[in-house]
């Protein structure tokens, strides 16, 4: 019984003033649900087995312009102590990542260590970066905190402890403590553990208030998902609180998927004269990908179109994209009635059940997923031969998301294929927005009649 949640009717008073029922087919749309980039930065975490591998070009900023840039191909370079370079290997590293490759010597440098802001996208080996940096500085047989690691939240603080127990397995006097909520200890007690990784609120708990860490005594401050942490209520003020305790010769590490202009200012206020590292991101390009729109009157239109297409090509797998739940759901039900195997992904499920359907979708389990905004980043799988855009993605204020677009379409024509982009037009306003996408690409979207089964034929050739 503890495991039902009850819903509760929604209410609201009518003209009269009398209670009626508020409509719940009102739709929200993915925008109005403010993305989670905590979940998503999970997720990425969660369905990543291994490193993206990246052609990106590394380009790295030093605080001391005239000192020899620095990297190395591999761990040994890095004169690692024995157990460590054993609990890389463990984790299946055969050889450092492009940013671990710029990012390691600046940080493992005797006998200074340096400061460093990196960024990078999901999938290139941040977090191992880091947790190398900490293990290297620890002393395993001075029982106190040395190495302190704040994440935004306590799912992300899991995750990286995961990494540092697993690359740190072959210390056995080497121990991690948890600051988050819901870790309660005895006042007045000091932690023996040499690495806390925590929450930025439950952090500056035990640094201050409670008193259980000194942070005099920590060697290494790192920030990881900066830009996460900053979207997150109060934890930009908690952390820079944290940081302004430590001592001045502690080392400060910052780490983050993207560097927005607020990301940049947070950085500079806690990581004095640091060396920066960031990898360029990859121009997606819509050269390999065929691009179709079809003409519809409503969604059970765009609900044929699509079950023609299906009758007339070989589809491996396919993405469909909509922009509420609710058509979402009611798309996978009528597919499913058709026959199909269909996966269901959006926002309301846990992070966990998200990166357990892309699983079953990537081992091809099932071959269509319909999903919202949730999935159009960072999901690469290899044999998506078609996207179809249910609905346009348009931002909040119903204008063209092109960023959006570009992401999701670019799910296919991945790995040198060749991809196929299908978008439905319901009304003016959505022939408006796709002109719109068209002008801004520069890219021709051409039409697509769904009844003439020879003409579908035709665009997979």
């Amino acid at each position: 019984l503890s495991s039902l949640h009850l819903k509760e009717e929604k209410t609201k008073p009518d003209a009269n003033g009398a209670v009626v029922k508020a409509d719940d087919n009102i739709e929200k749309t993915e925008d109005e649900e403010k993305e989670d980039r905590a979940a998503q930065s999970l997720l990425n975490k969660l369905i990543r087995s291994n490193l993206v591998d990246t052609t990106n070009q590394v380009e790295v900023l030093q605080r001391d312009p005239t000192s020899p840039l620095y990297s190395v191909k591999s761990f040994e370079e890095l004169r690692l102590k024995p157990q460590l370079l054993q609990g890389v290997y463990a984790m299946g590293f055969n050889r450092p990542s492009k940013i671990q490759e710029n990012a390691l010597p600046m940080m493992l440098a005797e006998p200074n260590p340096q400061n460093l802001i990196a960024q990078s996208q999901s999938g290139t080996g941040k977090t191992a970066a880091f947790v190398l940096a900490m293990l290297s500085r620890v002393e395993p047989g001075n029982k106190y905190p040395q190495c302190l690691c704040l994440s935004p939240t306590y799912e992300l603080a899991l995750q990286t402890g995961k990494v540092i127990e697993q690359m740190g397995k072959f210390y056995p006097e080497l121990k991690l403590a948890y600051a988050v909520r819901g870790n309660k200890l005895e006042r007045g007690q000091k932690i023996s553990e040499q690495i806390v990784i925590g929450t930025p609120g439950t952090v500056l708990d035990w640094c201050s208030k409670l008193k259980f860490i000194d942070p005099k005594k920590i060697k290494v401050f790192v920030l990881d998902e900066a830009d996460v942490m900053i979207a997150t209520q109060g934890h930009q003020d908690q952390s820079i609180r944290i940081q302004r305790m430590l001592p001045r010769d502690c080392q400060m590490l910052l780490f983050s998927a993207t560097f927005e202009d607020s990301v940049w200012k947070f950085a500079q206020k806690v990581v004095p004269d640091p060396n920066i590292i960031k990898l360029k991101r990859e121009e997606e390009t819509l050269d390999t990908i065929k691009q179709y729109y079809v003409l519809c009157n409503n969604r059970d239109e765009k609900f044929q179109a699509l079950c023609n297409i299906y009758g007339a090509i070989t589809i491996a797998q396919a993405m469909i994209f909509c922009h509420t739940r609710k058509t979402a759901g009611w798309l996978a039900a009528e597919l499913s009635k058709e026959g199909h195997q269909v996966a269901l992904l959006s926002g309301e499920m846990m992070v966990e059940q998200r990166a357990a359907v892309i699983e079953r979708f990537r081992e091809g389990k099932e071959k269509v997923l319909v999903t919202t905004n949730v999935c159009a980043r960072g999901i690469d799988v290899e044999q998506v031969s078609v996207v179809i855009n249910f609905d346009l993605p348009v931002d909040k204020d119903g204008n063209p998301d092109n960023e959006t677009y570009l992401h999701r379409i670019g799910r296919t024509g991945r790995f040198g294929k060749r991809g196929l982009a299908i978008n439905m037009v319901d009304s003016k306003h959505s022939m408006n927005i796709l002109n719109r996408i068209q002008e801004h690409f520069n890219k021709k979207i051409n039409k697509l009649d769904t009844d003439d089964l020879d003409e579908i034929e035709k665009i997979t050739n």
